[in-house]
């Protein structure tokens, strides 16, 4: 069975000679959710960045499916990897929710009654639907990340990489998004700092620093080895145990 991605010896360096990437080997099976840490400037949003195009690797292949990224595949790798940045901002530009959700399929060519029913399924699948009104700057932290998310699912990727989904948000906010993503049935790609989320959300984890995976595993066990937390300046929140949690 194809592998959902394949990441294969890839590498990038910024114009100044800074190595962001360095022999990067990551394969995500369909259906997992892996969470990637590691402390800030370790390549992480980096990588996401390569996954759908945005950024082009000096050397290495990522592979969706059975599909290559190249010059002639990243308008389909672009719609197969969605791309959530930490920022909803960045993401909600248009005067509603719905025109928002709309902008990709419709730039895909749907319209009609056909546009209409992909916002009506995006919205409802991130428990958006009353939201397709309003104006995104008028929204909370949780309700712009449900509508940047329903964004990037109306144009039906395989695969969902979220840079930092929890950033900003609330107590409440948090716990409603760990929800949605538990229930959405999709390959997932979860960039954070956010470790008990991690553990909670990812059966698997990889850490990166210097721009290289420094280590793969199952999440439990990456995150119960406190030496390799510090050697990476990940830290467990005071009082959380992960060996104690039933996950």
């Amino acid at each position: 069975m194809t592998a959902a991605l394949s990441v294969s010896q890839l590498s990038f360096s910024y114009p100044d000679g800074h190595a962001a990437l360095s022999d990067v080997n990551i394969t995500i099976e369909t259906g997992q959710r892996v969470a990637v840490l590691g402390p800030n400037g370790a390549g992480k949003t980096t990588l996401a960045l390569h996954l759908n195009g945005v950024k082009t690797a000096d050397t290495g292949t990522i592979c969706v499916g059975d599909t290559t990224l190249s010059d002639g595949t990243v308008g389909e790798i672009r719609r197969r990897v969605g791309l959530v940045f930490q920022d909803s901002n960045d993401q909600l530009f248009m005067p509603t929710v719905g025109e928002d959700v709309a902008f990709g399929p419709a730039n895909l060519g749907l319209k009609g009654s056909d546009l209409d029913g992909r916002v009506a399924e995006a919205l409802h699948a991130v428990g958006a639907t009353d939201l397709e009104d309003r104006a995104p700057h008028h929204l909370s932290g949780g309700e712009r990340r449900r509508a940047a998310i329903a964004g990037v699912l109306a144009m039906r990727p395989d695969i969902l990489v979220l840079d930092e989904p929890t950033s900003g948000l609330d107590p409440a906010g948090r716990r409603e998004l760990i929800s949605l993503l538990q229930e959405l049935p999709i390959t997932q790609i979860v960039i954070t700092h956010d470790l008990p989320m991690a553990l909670e959300l990812c059966d698997r984890a990889i850490i990166m620093d210097a721009g290289e995976v420094v280590a793969d595993g199952a999440t439990s066990k990456i995150l119960q080895n406190s030496e390799l937390l510090s050697q990476h300046r990940l830290e467990l929140p005071f009082g959380f145990d992960p060996a104690t949690l039933r996950t």
